[in-house]
């Protein structure tokens, strides 16, 4: 029987933490280093996701973009229901980025994590000469980065935020020059998208190893004694980002419903609870949208007209829960390297986050490919990300139920400012007598 991708990847964490705990960095086969055949395969690995990096986001963005933008979608229903999905981004990233400096998950007794535990490699006064000069202190700088004078030269050297900016751009005039013209850009950019995302499948069938070659060469590079530390440093991260995701769960979104959409929010979450413990368990929103739009229509008493528009697209664009976790883990790796990451820095972060889930929220694994953006754009080297994947998988989990319950509350404060009244006393008696 073929084990589902996540178990499998289980099954390479546990296996590399043997693998490289027997190992240590000297241990050789044939005259060659398991160390060495870690870093090579690891490489490859984080070579691969460099790789597809622009292409799936240009790609994605702009068939995107240009799919909301067709028929007339960015009318009033599509501009409320775009302003609501970056608001809401917005403030899950502010929440995170807030936890992840005030609990430092990366710092270990006031020491940088990687150099305590020895876990990342990557020279730390190299890593910083990389680092200064993209924070500035000048905010205005962030903006400058948005519109870079060469785009082609912006892509190759990872300036991220100029590449997603661009791509908003092209596809949101896509649709505004002739229909000829525009039906087969269209069709180009979704080909690319879907051959992307076929690539992009194939790549992530090999994350096992990829993981197993990551992971083992942090095991071996860390000091036997020092594994305890190493753990502590992970459960922070693995706690700053899971009362993050609670606190957007159980009190943004709660009084975004109360005082914005005037419902009471208890009701929503009941309305919800099926969705949401399938969207926990399968860690997915697209499989859990049929559910999500049936109990947002049928429990909470929104028109087919709102859901079937608000719903689709949250469950492609709007990722709450991504975006919070994309920013953690980033602010969290750069702290294990021990670097002070000033303001316009760390506002890049969040911009990056905010977008980055925009642009590759419809893939698997999407945060691994969103945060490696992050970190090349900020000049973090991702081989970073091997300290997040033991805890990855649970936090994906909740992650996904806080995505999907921030399209359900979009879907009700959208219905509302139409003059519906979802949740309201008769809509909930209706909904009792039905199950």
């Amino acid at each position: 029987m073929k084990l589902k991708l996540h178990t499998q990847i289980f099954i390479a964490l546990i296996l590399a933490v043997i693998a490289g705990y027997l190992t240590g960095k000297d241990a050789a086969l044939f005259g060659v280093s398991f160390y060495s055949i870690y870093d090579f395969f690891g490489t490859l690995f984080l070579n691969a996701l460099k790789m597809i990096i622009v292409p799936l986001i240009m790609a994605s963005i702009i068939s995107g973009i240009a799919g909301i933008g067709s028929g007339g979608a960015f009318g009033r229903l599509g501009g409320k229901t775009l302003i609501y999905y970056l608001s809401t981004s917005f403030l899950a990233i502010v929440v995170g980025l807030i936890l992840v400096n005030l609990f430092a998950p990366g710092i270990i007794d006031g020491k940088p994590a990687g150099a305590v535990t020895g876990a990342l490699t990557a020279d730390v006064s190299t890593v910083s000469d990389k680092i200064q000069g993209r924070g500035g202190g000048d905010v205005m700088e962030v903006f400058l980065r948005m519109v870079p004078p060469n785009i082609v030269s912006a892509a190759a050297n990872g300036q991220m935020l100029g590449l997603i900016f661009f791509s908003l751009l092209f596809g949101y005039f896509m649709t505004r020059i002739g229909n000829t013209y525009a039906e087969h850009m269209y069709k180009f950019w979704n080909g690319t998208f879907e051959v992307m995302m076929q690539i992009t499948l194939f790549i992530m069938k090999f994350t096992p190893y990829g993981v197993f070659a990551l992971v083992a060469k942090v095991v071996a590079d860390t000091d036997p004694g020092k594994f305890a530390e190493l753990a502590q440093s992970v459960g922070t991260f693995f706690i700053t980002v899971l009362l993050a995701l609670a606190i957007h769960m159980f009190i943004t979104m709660p009084l975004i419903l109360r005082f914005v959409a005037g419902v009471n929010p208890l009701r929503h979450f009941r309305a919800m609870a099926p969705a949401l413990l399938t969207a926990f368990s399968t860690a997915s929103s697209s499989a859990t949208l049929p559910m999500t739009m049936e109990r947002v229509e049928k429990n909470a008493g929104v028109s087919n007209r709102t859901t079937s528009f608000v719903l689709p697209l949250g469950s492609t664009v709007n990722m709450d829960g991504t975006a919070l976790y994309e920013c953690v883990a980033a602010m969290f790796i750069a702290q294990a390297y021990g670097l002070e990451l000033s303001f316009t820095t760390q506002l890049t972060v969040v911009m990056l986050a905010l977008l980055t889930s925009i642009g590759v929220a419809g893939i698997p694994s999407a945060s691994l490919v969103a945060i490696s953006v992050i970190l090349t754009s900020i000049g973090l080297p991702i081989e970073g990300i091997a300290m997040i994947y033991a805890v990855d998988r649970i936090l994906d989990m909740c992650r996904t139920a806080v995505n999907v319950f921030s399209d359900s509350c979009g879907a009700v404060v959208v219905a509302r400012s139409e003059g519906e009244t979802p949740l309201s006393d008769e809509v909930m008696q209706a909904a009792e007598e039905k199950a």
